[in-house]
């Protein structure tokens, strides 16, 4: 995703622009159906303007206050509106930065006699053959099937960092729209026109497949239903006015319903959910459901895989282990001759070590005329010959054939070193110069900094890890301890994957996993939360539910916050908007009867001003408190990982406490306001 479009403020100017011209196109009643307690307050404009312009015409009734309520009705609706097209106008400005990304470009096609014939991409098929050299562009999703190159994605990651694509492996996937930057490779299309990845980005981001959750679903039939108990009670008070001779209006009546129905939550509801979708793009993250959004938010257990993810994934050398009779300086001066040629990371990380400990710099090997042997699969160890000293560096087994072909044999604390190593999970390499050994290079694969304390935030989430790896379980256990994941799963193979997450489904967990590898796609598949990465297989991206753009296995934790902010907001506004009804009991209910019934006055306690003021103030407050939290609604409520029981008690004191004291202070404020402007 363009770092620029990800950058843009909450209330750009532009957006602002689209929204505004969209809230009035959504008016339609065929759109406002769809939410049905706006639809209730548009009906409820509709008929105030319908008899507002009836008294207009008779000169009858009191024509200032019925058409400050008629209008604040209509901004009522409106507000909600704009809400909503704030949400999506985003997701937008994100695909229009996407769309840049997307252009007509010339394939070079391979036929079958094997020549190449140039076609426009929009011709491309699923199945057919490209080539794509340096300079040029990616014409379609495909699998590279021969070559290695460097492929530009800024324009899908934002990263600017180019990547490698290769034929076989799990980084064979590219992506329309992206560019070759070194060598050739062969792309066989996978996706006709119109199903690209770029296509459904830009379909997901602008909200035209978002289908409404099940939780969302609930939540509407269940405003829904307050709505119409709220509409019967409202009904029911005319024959009440008539009867005690209150002389209400209808213009009152509908005021009322209004402030009462949940129309903050009912305003807010859709963009909550398109926030939640829009800022997993911003995180460069894609979820083709708001359904994934929200099983992440309920994740109960986080399957990840340790290399790459919760380890570095390359072994560093973090301590020399001298033999008896040799000092340490000695070993690391031999391990650093031995390494100065390995570009591998293991060993760019014993010259480091030897630096940083001993302060001994990397020699030129040219001047010394030195002979690298390089590592073999045959002896299992690598070594130097160089001014007369011959140094060997390799597994236990290897250094041990070694010494005896020498006439020595390897020292028992040598042994003993290399099984301690082990048991701490990490990887012994025995040093030997002239047939003698010198010691143990400790080779680990490093966690990744941070780790333990976002394992820790995600405990205090409820949220049980396991970390997944290859690995013996010697190994893997050590790796898992100073990880500080609550599990682990050893010499894992995709169907113990496939049945670990069954395992917690069927217990009623909700699983979340990322993958790369076709290997890994059942179990994508099966999770309940599958995070492909966006380097990996085709067959990975189609079995997961999200894709991660940036292919960062860790983001895996965002995600879940992402996805409890989105039910957090959702549960904290209607909270707030169903506790907002207190405040407006007190300012309507004893300007409508008190009139009649003095004793009401007793409830009056705002004391507001009068009848009119009371109920233009309500009906005021009612429509302005949607436009206040729009920001929240579409940032989110600030998430900090606790138990479910300290969320909801935090939720019912900050959002339910403070739905009743604010429309307390707003209206009162709202009522001085009016009295001072001589509005009623």
């Amino acid at each position: 995703m363009s770092n620029q479009a990800q950058r843009r403020s909450l209330f750009d100017a532009a957006i602002v622009r689209r929204a505004v011209v969209d809230a009035l196109a959504k008016l339609s009643p065929r759109k406002m159906m769809r939410n049905p307690v706006m639809f209730v307050v548009e009906l409820g404009s509709v008929l105030t303007t319908v008899l507002l312009l009836i008294n207009l015409a008779r000169h009858h009734g009191p024509f200032r206050f019925d058409l400050q309520i008629t209008l604040w009705l209509w901004f009522t609706v409106l507000f909600a509106n704009f809400a909503e097209a704030m949400a999506e106008g985003r997701g937008k400005a994100q695909a229009d930065a996407l769309r840049l990304a997307k252009s007509e470009t010339t394939a070079y096609r391979l036929t079958r006699s094997g020549s190449v014939e140039e076609v426009p991409s929009s011709q491309l098929r699923a199945g057919d053959m490209v080539r794509v050299t340096a300079g040029q562009m990616v014409p379609g999703d495909g699998e590279v099937t021969e070559g290695v190159a460097s492929v530009a994605e800024s324009a899908i990651t934002g990263e600017s960092a180019p990547v490698l694509r290769e034929s076989g492996g799990d980084r064979s996937a590219v992506t329309g729209g992206t560019r070759v930057l070194s060598d050739v490779l062969t792309v066989r299309i996978t996706s006709n026109p119109g199903e690209t990845f770029l296509d459904r980005m830009i379909a997901l981001v602008e909200g035209a497949e978002r289908q409404k959750t099940p939780n969302e679903i609930a939540l509407n039939i269940l405003l829904a239903g307050l709505t119409i108990i709220f509409l019967l009670a409202v009904v029911t008070l005319q024959p009440f006015a008539i009867y005690s001779g209150a002389p209400q209006t209808v213009f009152v009546l509908i005021s009322l319903l209004v402030c009462l129905i949940p129309t903050t939550i009912g305003g807010l509801l859709s963009a909550i959910g398109i926030a939640g979708m829009d800022r997993l793009v911003q995180h460069n993250v894609l979820a083709t459901s708001g359904r994934a959004v929200e099983a992440a938010g309920d994740v109960n257990t986080l399957l990840l895989d340790k290399t790459g993810t919760i380890t570095l994934g390359n072994r560093q050398a973090t301590e020399f282990v001298a033999a008896p009779g040799v000092t340490a300086e000695e070993l690391a001066d031999a391990a650093q001759l031995s390494s100065m040629a390995d570009e591998t990371p293991e060993g760019r990380s014993i010259v480091v070590l030897a630096k940083e400990r001993h302060g001994l710099r990397g020699r030129e090997l040219g001047s010394l005329n030195a002979e690298f042997l390089p590592f073999s699969a045959t002896t299992r160890m690598s070594g130097i010959e160089v001014d007369g000293r011959s140094i060997r560096k390799g597994a236990v087994d290897a250094i041990t054939k070694h010494l005896q072909e020498r006439g020595n044999t390897m020292p028992d604390q040598v042994r003993a070193a290399v099984e301690d190593i082990a048991r701490q999970g990490g990887t012994p390499l025995v040093v030997a110069e002239n047939g003698r050994a010198l010691g143990v290079i400790y080779l680990k694969d490093v966690v990744k900094g941070g780790m333990k304390e976002r394992f820790d935030q995600l405990r205090a989430m409820g949220i049980r890890t396991v970390m997944i790896t290859g690995d013996n379980p010697l190994t893997a256990a050590a790796i898992a301890r100073e990880a500080g994941v609550d599990d682990f799963l050893a010499e894992a193979k995709p169907k113990d994957k496939m049945d670990l997450i069954k395992r917690e489904q069927a217990e009623g967990k909700l699983v979340a996993m990322t993958g790369d590898g076709t290997n890994d796609a059942p179990a994508l598949a099966q999770a309940d939360v599958g995070v492909a990465m966006n380097s990996g297989t085709q067959a990975a991206k189609e079995a997961g539910n999200m894709v991660d753009l940036d292919s960062n296995p860790t983001k895996l934790i965002e995600i879940v916050a992402i996805g409890k902010q989105l039910l957090m907001t959702r549960g904290a506004l209607t909270t707030f908007s169903i506790s907002n009804d207190v405040a407006k009991y007190f300012a309507i209910l004893p300007a409508m009867f008190a009139g009649v019934f003095p004793v009401l006055n007793a409830l009056n306690i705002m004391h507001l001003h009068n009848a009119e003021s009371a109920v233009l103030s309500a009906v005021i407050f009612n429509a302005l408190i949607i436009i206040g939290l729009i920001p929240l609604a579409l940032r989110g409520v600030g998430y900090r990982p606790m138990s479910a029981a300290a969320l909801l008690q935090r939720n019912l004191l900050v959002y339910g406490l403070g739905g009743i004291a604010v429309p307390f202070v707003g209206i009162k404020a709202i009522d001085m306001l009016i009295v001072a402007l001589h509005l009623a």
